[in-house]
């Protein structure tokens, strides 16, 4: 075999990715040669380069994402190959993805900041999550009474997504027209037209925080220009003011015997 021929190369380089299972870099790469056996630089990159043509019409093709590069199964397949697991899919909540979206396009950022952007209080088990999946870390601390951390994704992050950088993330505008109807929640139940007619009859009530939806967050994060305190009334949906609304006749409204 001679190592410094990159169609020699590339059939070896199959070998150690389909059994490391995860990415590898190509320092990693590097080392698994003795230095006097090790081909150049060049060398490995036209091997790779070989063996990502090698895998055209196969179910498996090499991706370089942040880690480094892996053999992994085409996406069209994924349907049917993920049979072979039993247990079910992950599924993550919506104000999960709301968490994880403002880290990835506005890192670093603490949790005060995402608060408020999305007009709540994060959840310290969704924080708790990321940090667990190794999808975020901690990279310093604001500057700021408190000292509040600041948090930014990483290589696994990359990883899971298929992605090499961030410059890789997709527009927002692009996110927006794949993003599919939410799954209604229990908190996202529509309020019945009766209650909601008792409820706007009574008092105003003291103003409350808007939770806003993904779709509503990536037009919102697509328009930010600098900063992250934002104010959502201009994207709520224009309503006559309740002192304007006419006077409600008691007598007119009194069933007929």
């Amino acid at each position: 075999m001679n190592l410094n021929d990159p169609r020699d190369l590339a059939p070896l380089l199959e070998a150690f990715l389909l059994a490391s299972g995860k990415p590898q870099s190509l320092e990693r790469l590097f080392e698994l040669f003795e230095e006097a056996e090790r081909p150049e630089p060049s060398v490995f990159k036209k091997a790779l380069e070989v063996l990502r043509k090698s895998c055209s019409g196969r179910a498996f093709e090499l991706k370089e994402v942040a880690s480094g590069y892996r053999l992994q199964i085409r996406e069209d397949y994924a349907p049917w190959v993920g049979r072979l697991w039993e247990e079910r899919p992950q599924r993550y909540s919506r104000a999960l993805l709301e968490t994880m979206a403002l880290i990835a396009y506005r890192q670093p950022i603490t949790r005060g900041e995402i608060e408020d952007v999305r007009g709540v209080a994060v959840n310290t088990n969704i924080v708790k999550t990321l940090l667990e999946r190794e999808w975020i870390r901690v990279v310093g601390y604001r500057e700021v009474p408190g000292k509040p951390a600041m948090f930014a994704t990483t290589k696994a992050f990359l990883d899971h997504f298929n992605l090499k950088n961030l410059d890789d993330l997709p527009a927002l505008a692009d996110l927006r027209d794949m993003e599919p109807e939410p799954v209604l929640e229990l908190d996202d139940a529509p309020v019945p037209a009766h209650l909601q007619a008792l409820a706007d009859e009574s008092a105003e009530p003291p103003a409350a925080k808007e939770e806003t939806s993904f779709r509503t967050l990536l037009v919102e994060l697509d328009t930010m220009e600098e900063g992250l305190k934002t104010d959502f009334d201009d994207l709520l949906e224009e309503e006559p003011a309740a002192e304007e609304a006419p006077a409600r006749d008691p007598e007119a409204e009194t069933p007929r015997q």
